[in-house]
């Protein structure tokens, strides 16, 4: 049974950082393509980043050499971190194995002004 699991949200003042995880259990990460989205209520989720298997990474304009994902293949986890936050950051964050789809349940970014 696949599941992904995301941690890390919270509320955080503007400017800030955090560091999102995403760890997966049934499915091995650094054998797949995940992705990184956020959703705000009354939008579909948006791309912000994402890292193939072979740890490439490609980011959101919006969010280009702010956020940084990596990959810890021992902890089968891959990280967002997200540095100098904008109120527009906040919302739920999900990751996904972008292949086959599956979704994590998403964690809550506030980000107070």
């Amino acid at each position: 049974q696949v599941q992904l699991v995301e941690s890390g949200g919270g509320l955080v003042q503007a400017g800030g950082s955090l560091n999102l995880s995403c760890t997966g259990s049934g499915i091995t990460l650094s054998l797949t393509a995940i992705g990184w989205y956020r959703q705000v209520p009354g939008k579909e989720r948006g791309y912000v980043g994402g890292i193939s298997s072979g740890g490439i990474t490609t980011y959101a304009d919006s969010v280009k050499g702010r956020f940084i994902i990596s990959r810890d293949n021992a902890k089968n986890t891959v990280y967002l971190q997200m540095n100098s936050l904008k109120s527009e950051d906040a919302g739920v964050y999900y990751c996904q194995d972008i292949p086959r789809g599956y979704w994590g349940q998403g964690t809550q970014v506030t980000v107070s002004s």
